[in-house]
């Protein structure tokens, strides 16, 4: 076997760099093993009897002279870099308008931590590709086979513990097209970065560049985008090489590079050995980085001791979703507007070349061709190419300065200005004419005949943007939209999942276009159009189940025992087609996902009662299934009984007493459960309640939530056998200290009749007459607000008790605590304000005029009644009643067991006289009803 160099065309560049090595190194050292080394690899990969094609991840330069390969090639069998489980999804494309990702989905996770989940891979997709490029020949060329080799998506988890984060100068802000792609870890074809910080450093800056975008345009796309295939493929493979040697020594990232590499000539040999293709006939695309592998699995000939680990148990859900340029920028670390940039150097690549480019037949956005593709040409003994040195003259030429396009400038600047104008910018034409010349004089400074696109916006961003942004867009980010735009992907109607297609279905009846991109309003008259009943069931569906803004309510409710007869909708389907795709890797209907999602919230390890009833109730509104809510039901009754702590009190109340109030009219009996649930409350808030009203970490909104509870849920609890001794003994060990919560506990016992009104007011009114516990007053005054929840007819006193305190309470006192009562009310009184308020309403008079005169009714003198006149006369008349119709008193001695007779002949009946005779009862009775 022979040395490395001997008897290959690059042995005249191999000796230059030797020389300049030992020239400028002092020594034939380092220096010199990176440079010869570099010459290695690319004569390794040019003599590899399989064509290995290096490309760059959407470089125009790639994608052109992919197209120009495929026509003059046209290989039988085409080996991609890319997913070998994604390529069933391939031929979906052709329903799609570009830019899309394809995309691995796992919901399912088995042999991954359980936190990874949900996992998610996407391969962008653009027509300005060279992965495209050979898809679209593979795919309409008969004859052709399409085989892709890289690792699996399972894999991509496998090897690494996850996609590190772009960052850097270069990565753009985060927007709504560039979250596109979610936290999906990204699969690029062909990954051209330098991983030498020093490295990257030292181009840019004798680049006179900004970031790594900037240079690869400058230095790399432009002069490769007239090259031959022979200079193209050596180039790419030298900066390949030059990246890959001079990468730092972090292990796992080599490991996964070269575990790669492994596994693609793995399987590439086990194609060609199962089908006996020739390689001669055989293209394979890949990274540049890659093509300049060292492993021993490289080539047809390499070793065979790579063994694939099987993949794991989670099951993956592949589909197409939506991607755009700035989703891919920011997935992969580019500067902003860079890949629009690409899309449109792609647009002047094939009109400069006139290449013809390959595109998927029916593909959206495509025009027909008049003529039909030609097919592959029939495999013939074809002579393999001697490569030869194409580097040596690519390296000593100069750059070719392309002279001033003066009309495509100019045209660049007065559509900045007329841009500029549209989003509020000051811009006239002496901008226009500033910007001009400005790129012209920055393109000097760098060094360049002819301004870039960067050149461009640098200056456009130096001559129109002020001190401010007048509106949503920056010059910089108009610049971007002038050079072609954001465009963003669509995936078509054919290559959705079955669950999209189904929602794009049933909501047909709107006629609405739901795959627009945009805000579009929907109008549902149930009434006139019943049928709009089903659609307004699938809009409260997704709203659940789809990020905020996919589909938002303007008018119109669902809440339990209630239905809309009108609704009005603001739908962006078309927006979050993504979120819509993943929804079908879940089922396939709504109805199915949200069950699953549901019974997932309530089984969860620290899902709490009030999360499990909020279940219930969903579950109750959109499926409309009893089954499901009775067994989301029960798993709420055993979480409530596992749980130690009150901080979901409040919502538990609020979701209980819907549910109850809805099952009451729409079921004959309570479900099973709600009356366990009933039962269990009440004895688990009995048993929590002394330690609430001492426990600092329990509010006191949560205490009156547990109040309310066993107040509201008493009357059913005492049915179903509980004991009211419970609830007695609870309080009796019930000993508060906060004065807040000690007016709770007041209160609590007026509802219970151990306190009366009168002797809670005399309460609060020794607390006012106290200076020393004046300071605390307002303390009390909140928990008597809270007290509302439990104890709601005590309104009327919260009223007289805050009017006691702004008429006594002194300024010091009463002024700082005006904002904590106001910031109360409106964080957990919003509920009980319109109580408060309707109360008020009704003490206090309605006229301005009337409140000079007017005295509050608790400090006006209670009118003694005088002493009902005893009558003989009356009394008989009233008492001959009841003995001229004995039927009721009968009936309800009856009832009562008891027996008797009535007396005849007498005066008067003695009960009546019983009344004359001692009025206290009777005075006493009305003094209290007076009270209430």
């Amino acid at each position: 076997m022979s040395a490395p160099g001997e008897g290959t065309p690059f042995e005249a560049l191999r000796g230059q760099l030797q020389e300049a090595a030992t020239e400028f190194a002092d020594g034939p050292d380092a220096l010199q093993g990176i440079l010869l080394g570099i010459v290695d690899d690319v004569d390794r990969a040019v003599r590899e009897p399989l064509e290995i094609f290096p490309v760059c991840h959407h470089s125009p330069a790639s994608a052109v002279a992919m197209a120009r390969r495929l026509r003059e090639k046209q290989p039988k069998v085409v080996y991609l870099e890319l997913c070998e489980d994604m390529a069933p999804l391939l031929p979906e494309l052709r329903n799609c308008r570009l830019p899309v990702a394809v995309q691995a989905f796992a919901s399912e996770v088995e042999g991954f931590p359980a936190e990874w989940a949900p996992l998610s891979v996407v391969a962008p997709i653009t027509e300005a590709s060279a992965e495209y490029q050979a898809i679209a020949y593979a795919l309409d060329t008969p004859g052709v086979e399409l085989v892709l080799v890289d690792r699996s998506s399972d894999h991509v988890f496998q090897w690494q513990a996850g996609a590190p984060e772009p960052s850097g100068p270069d990565v753009p802000p985060a927007e709504e097209e560039a979250a596109l792609h979610g936290d999906a870890v990204g699969v690029e074809i062909g990954d051209l970065r330098p991983r030498f910080a020093e490295l990257e450093e030292h181009l840019l800056h004798h680049g006179r560049v900004r970031h790594w975008s900037e240079w690869w345009h400058q230095y790399v796309e432009l002069p490769l985008g007239d090259s031959d295939h022979d200079t193209y493929r050596q180039v790419m493979l030298l900066i390949g090489s030059l990246f890959r040697r001079l990468a730092p020594g972090d292990t796992d990232r080599v490991r996964v590079d070269e575990d790669r590499e492994r596994h693609m000539w793995t399987r590439m040999r086990e194609h060609l050995a199962a089908t006996g293709t020739d390689p001669e006939d055989c293209l394979y695309v890949c990274g540049a980085f890659h093509a300049s592998s060292r492993v021993a699995e490289f080539g047809v000939h390499g070793s065979d001791t790579f063994e694939i680990t099987p993949p794991s148990g989670s099951t993956w859900q592949y589909g197409l979703i939506p991607s755009s340029h700035a989703a891919i920028e920011a997935q992969f670390g580019l500067a902003a507007g860079s890949v629009s940039i690409a899309a449109t150097q792609w647009a002047k690549n094939l009109r400069r070349t006139r290449v013809q480019p390959f595109r998927l037949a029916g593909q959206a956005g495509v025009k027909k061709t008049a003529k039909p593709r030609r097919a592959a040409a029939p495999a013939g003994p074809v002579a393999p190419d001697v490569p030869s040195d194409k580097l040596s003259g690519f390296l000593q030429s100069p750059p070719a300065l392309d002279r001033l396009d003066e009309a495509e400038l100019l045209g660049w600047s007065v559509e900045i200005v007329r841009s500029a104008r549209r989003n509020g910018y000051l811009a006239s034409t002496a901008d226009a004419i500033a910007v001009f010349e400005t790129s012209i004089l920055l393109a000097g400074m760098r060094d360049r005949a002819r301004p870039t696109p960067y050149d461009f916006q640098d200056a456009a961003v130096t001559c129109i943007e002020k001190e401010a942004v007048p509106g949503r867009r920056d010059v910089r980010r108009l610049v971007e939209i002038l050079m072609g735009g954001d465009r963003i992907g669509q995936v078509g109607y054919d290559a959705l999942p079955p669950l999209a297609r189904d929602v794009h279905d049933r909501l047909a009846p709107l006629n609405l276009k739901l795959q627009q991109r945009g805000v579009q309003r929907a109008l549902l008259d149930m009434t006139a159009r019943p049928e709009l009943r089903q659609c307004s069931d699938v809009l409260w569906m997704l709203r659940h189940l789809m990020p905020h803004g996919a589909a938002r309510p303007i008018m119109g409710e669902r809440e339990l025992g209630k239905q809309s007869v009108q609704e009005s909708w603001d739908l962006a389907l078309g927006t979050h087609q993504r979120a819509l795709v993943e929804l079908g890797y879940e089922g396939v209907s709504i109805e199915q996902v949200l069950e699953q999602r549901l019974r997932r919230v309530a089984y969860a390890p620290g899902a709490t009662t009030a999360q499990v009833l909020g279940a219930v109730e969903d579950a109750v509104l959109h499926l409309r299934s009893g089954r499901l809510a009775d067994e989301l039901g029960t798993r709420a009754l055993e979480v409530l009984a596992t749980e130690r702590s009150v901080d979901g009190a409040p919502e538990v109340l609020r979701r209980v007493r819907r549910l109850l109030a809805y099952y009451r009219i729409s079921r004959p009996v309570l479900p099973t459960w709600i009356e366990s649930f009933a039962k269990t409350g009440y004895a688990h808030y009995c048993t929590l309640l002394p330690t609430a009203f001492t426990d600092e970490d329990a509010t006191v909104r949560q205490v009156a939530a547990m109040l309310g509870f066993l107040f509201s849920m008493e009357s059913l609890a005492l049915s179903l056998g509980c004991d009211r001794a419970q609830l007695d003994l609870a309080f009796a060990q019930s000993h508060p200290q906060e004065p807040s919560r000690v007016a709770l506990l007041w209160a609590a016992q007026v509802q219970l009749g151990r306190l009366s009104r009168t002797e809670l007011r005399e309460r609060c009114d020794e607390l006012l007459d106290n200076p020393l516990v004046v300071p605390a007053y307002p303390r009390y005054l909140s928990g008597f607000l809270h007290a509302l929840e439990p104890v709601p007819q005590l309104a009327g006193f919260v009223v007289e008790a805050v009017s006691n305190a702004f008429a006594r309470l002194p300024d010091p006192v009463l002024l700082p605590w005006l904002p904590k009562l106001i910031t109360t009310l409106r964080s957990e009184g919003a509920d009980l304000a319109p109580l408060l308020i309707r109360e008020a309403g009704r003490v206090f008079p309605g006229r301005l005029a009337a409140l000079d005169t007017w005295v509050p009714p608790w400090r006006a003198a209670p009118e003694q009644p005088a002493a009902p006149a005893v009558t003989g006369g009356g009394t008989a008349r009233r008492a001959a009643l009841l003995a001229a119709h004995p039927e009721t008193c009968d009936s309800l001695a009856e009832l009562l067991g008891c027996e008797g007779v009535w007396e005849t002949g007498a005066p008067g009946p003695a009960g009546a006289m019983l009344v004359g005779r001692h009025p206290e009862t009777a005075v006493a009775l009305e003094a209290l009803l007076a009270g209430a």
